[in-house]
């Protein structure tokens, strides 16, 4: 253990050049500023910019997390999708609340995002899924996420079944696949800096729009 602690203590963290913050100029809208920082980092070769990490909150209150892809954003808010019968899907039937992070490490930016969640239509989240393409499809038809698995043969053995039926019903749709908006009440951009230094800019949602504040690093 105290090689691994040895190791991580000597890994470089905010390496190479990184990108001014004038917050100063930062726009009224957190999403303005946020499409900003995405094409950054879709233009600084980012592998996966739309990769983020979606945190929800069990009913016993403990907290979970995982990665997922950012489908939109839109003035209602930001979108991602998931089966209303996976884990995360039950957690934000319960309490439709969660929080969003990105991180794009070669520009030393992190974003979060807190807020409510809705569930949207049938019609928007039938489109999103039959956007997907037909290996997600396959996969996510099968309605079976976190539950236990015998062994990975039985896996591709029903992936192998799920795809044959997308193949032969194109327009079929999970029935719990359900597209997701988070509707944020607060939006911070932090800005790495190599000597520590770092930047924070806080959105806080009001009844007159979005308040802007500093924060200490």
């Amino acid at each position: 253990m105290s090689d691994i602690r040895e190791l991580l203590r000597g890994l470089d963290v905010f390496s190479g050049e990184l990108p001014d913050f004038d917050t100063g100029a930062a726009p009224a809208d957190p999403r303005e500023l946020f499409t900003d920082w995405l094409l950054d980092a879709v233009r600084a070769g980012v592998r996966e910019p739309h990769a983020m990490t979606l945190s929800t909150t069990g009913t016993d209150g403990d907290p979970s997390a995982r990665v997922l892809i950012l489908k939109d954003l839109s003035p209602d808010g930001w979108h991602f999708a998931a089966d209303a019968g996976s884990r995360k899907g039950r957690e934000l039937a319960g309490r439709p609340a969660a929080a969003l992070t990105f991180y794009w490490s070669p520009l030393a930016r992190q974003v979060r995002i807190r807020g409510r969640v809705t569930a949207g239509g049938a019609e928007a989240s039938a489109a999103d899924f039959l956007a997907r393409s037909p290996a997600a499809r396959a996969e996510a038809l099968l309605g079976r996420q976190s539950t236990p698995l015998a062994d990975l043969a039985a896996r591709d053995a029903a992936v192998r079944d799920s795809a044959a039926r997308i193949e032969g019903e194109p327009g079929l749709v999970a029935p719990g696949w359900t597209l997701y908006t988070l509707r944020p009440d607060s939006v911070e951009f932090w800005q790495g800096d190599r000597d520590r230094r770092h930047t924070r800019l806080d959105y806080t949602r009001t009844d007159d729009g979005w308040k802007r504040g500093l924060l200490w690093p």
